[in-house]
């Protein structure tokens, strides 16, 4: 069906069109129809990350869909004919031949000197299809999930990592997080995601979700965030607020200590950490008994 607003093609069960918002008002169900028909469960009060359960959707001249959830996801993206996706830079695993690859400075050289700076790429992919429908397929570096985000003029802040792509309309702006974030070994600098349209982001492990209620206080390792409402306050601290030494005893570093109402997205590992138990297998760059040695 179209939709009545702007006449975009989309889902005869969508609930609202993926290009200009509009709400979709489905029509009333028959009383006698009722009985047979059970009804999907309200929204949990309080979440703001709007998840599509079955991993798939429909966007501005695009549909999507998460292939292989868990630790290997891909998002695979079918693109209408002139269709844009935008994707972290290195974010491709494929695509049709029709689709063009263009990769640019989003923000000029001071937003590009941003991105660089806060562990990202400086430059900004934006996958076209040319010509006819095509289809492009994304995932992260490591491995982990993906979750679809659909935006409804929100505002999240992203960890750097976790950005993967997102709709062309949507505003990706790297926000200087204060010397909290610097010390908190997650960089100076932080995404800002806002507006309406598709949000895919990656974890290392699951993505669990935790809801605060007003005023409750909440604690997260650094190296376990990915993605939290823009409007919620935190402090970063040592974990143990007794003093340094305990929190370098206990194992933990710094963490995240955020204040409710608001929701925060949790991935279940950590790479820092993964890299570090990884260490003692790699050799060694240089010394007598390190490295590999390949003869004269």
């Amino acid at each position: 069906m179209n939709c009545p607003k702007c006449t975009m093609e989309i889902r005869d069960d969508a609930k609202f069109c993926g290009s200009c918002g509009f709400t979709i008002q489905q029509p009333a169900i028959p009383a006698s129809e009722t009985v047979s028909q059970p009804q999907a469960p309200p929204p949990a009060a309080g979440r703001a990350f709007n998840f599509d359960t079955d991993g798939r959707g429909q966007g501005r001249g695009y549909t999507w869909a998460i292939e292989h959830q868990g630790a290997f996801a891909l998002a695979v993206v079918s693109l209408q004919a002139g269709q844009s996706i935008s994707a972290e830079a290195g974010a491709m695993v494929s695509m049709s031949g029709n689709v063009e690859l263009m990769s640019e400075m989003k923000g000029g050289v001071f937003g590009a000197l941003k991105r660089a700076v806060g562990g990202e790429s400086a430059f900004v992919s934006t996958f076209t299809a040319g010509g006819g429908p095509g289809e492009v397929t994304l995932a992260p570096g490591a491995p982990g999930d993906i979750a679809g985000l659909e935006m409804r003029g929100q505002t999240f802040c992203v960890q750097s990592s976790s950005y993967l792509a997102g709709d062309v309309s949507l505003q990706v702006d790297t926000k200087m997080g204060g010397a909290k974030s610097f010390f908190g070994g997650e960089g100076l600098f932080l995404l800002q995601v806002s507006g309406t349209g598709l949000l895919l982001v990656s974890s290392f492990g699951a993505i669990h979700r935790k809801t605060l209620r007003p005023g409750e206080q909440y604690v997260v390792d650094t190296g376990h965030l990915v993605a939290w409402e823009g409007h919620m306050q935190y402090n970063l601290r040592k974990a143990a607020k007794s003093g340094l030494l305990r929190s370098f005893l206990s194992g933990e570093g710094m963490v995240a200590e955020f204040n409710g109402p608001g929701e925060i997205l949790i991935q279940t590992r950590n790479l820092a950490a993964f890299a570090g138990l990884l260490k003692p297998f790699f050799p060694s760059q240089g010394g007598s008994g390190g490295g590999f040695s390949f003869g004269n």
